[in-house]
């Protein structure tokens, strides 16, 4: 191995050894007495539970001294705030990063216009986290605090000794670890067309990458540019091989020849998925024989559901 250099690991090796793209976000939680949104800049916050669960979530890591950390144990509520770039923003994102500061010295200057949230709107006997109208798209979040049984995590001014978590609530001595179940996602109606009705390098949503802290003086972020797309293979599954999976999917429900043709680019890894959905749409409807007639009325009820 003559063309790289082994570098050393050290804390916060993403910053320090490491260079890393990260998403840029501003996180609103509630203050103490659960009135007041105070907001957190935030880059480790990633995806989590994306299929095969019964809700979708993100995982977010941040100090366990953290305003942020605070709302989230005693609220259970944040709200993920994604923001257009541009050197301003940038800016305000690096001031609200700073640690230590109280929320009533993190709102003092803040730059952005806030609104209720859609929760606020539809549950008028709670509080809820505001959002950023400046934002283009903003996660509804609840915390799952029972996941790793850390729905009784205190708050104390430090966790040495703490009997830590693996995954979810106070995971060590200084940092915290939060299953966010993904309540809505609001988007900007530009950039919610764009999803609906097709994306394009010109309608799509921009968004800058952050790069975390890479020395003493700098916190450094890439702006937005127009991004390329390159096509998806055109592989296609042999007729063969899609009746071999097809006749193992269920031994009641059958597919005919042309139904199975409708489905040849489906990518190997989702074919399975992807028959047990038309099998249990058969089941649901008392169909023995999916045809392409059939696969038609499953594709249309799948595009009526993406567009809800």
């Amino acid at each position: 191995m003559k063309s790289f250099k082994n570098l050393r690991i050290v804390d916060n090796f993403y910053q320090t050894s490491l260079f890393f793209p990260m998403p840029l976000t501003l996180i609103g939680t509630l203050d103490e007495k659960g009135e007041t949104t105070s907001f957190g800049a935030y880059s480790l916050v990633f995806p989590y539970y994306i299929a095969g669960k019964d809700y979708y979530a993100m995982i977010l890591e941040c100090r366990n001294s953290s305003n942020t950390c605070l709302g989230l144990l005693r609220h259970g509520k944040c709200t993920i705030n994604f923001l257009p770039y541009n050197k301003k923003i940038f800016k305000s994102h690096v001031d609200l990063g700073f640690p230590g500061d109280t929320p009533e010295e993190k709102m003092k200057d803040f730059k952005f216009h806030l609104e209720d949230s859609l929760s606020s709107d539809e549950d008028k006997e709670h509080k809820y986290p505001k959002i950023i109208s400046e934002a283009l798209q903003v996660m509804e979040c609840s915390w799952v605090k029972e996941l790793d049984n850390a729905q009784d995590d205190p708050i104390l001014d430090d966790y040495e000794g703490f009997n830590y978590h693996n995954f979810n609530g106070i995971t060590s001595r200084y940092g915290a670890h939060f299953i966010l179940k993904i309540d809505r996602i609001l988007m900007k109606e530009k950039y919610y067309n764009s999803i609906i009705n097709g994306v394009t390098a010109s309608n799509f949503m921009p968004l800058a990458s952050n790069w975390g802290y890479r020395d003493s003086k700098n916190f450094w972020c890439s702006p937005y540019r127009k991004p390329q797309a390159v096509g998806i293979p055109n592989r296609e599954v042999d007729l063969t091989s899609l009746r071999y999976a097809a006749e193992r999917a269920d031994d009641k429900v059958k597919f005919t020849d042309d139904a199975l043709l409708t489905i040849v680019k489906v990518p190997r890894p989702f074919l399975k998925l992807v028959l047990k959905g038309c099998v249990d749409w058969a089941h649901e409807n008392n169909v023995s024989v999916i045809t392409e007639k059939e696969m038609k009325i499953i594709n249309d009820k799948r595009s009526k559901e993406k567009k809800k």
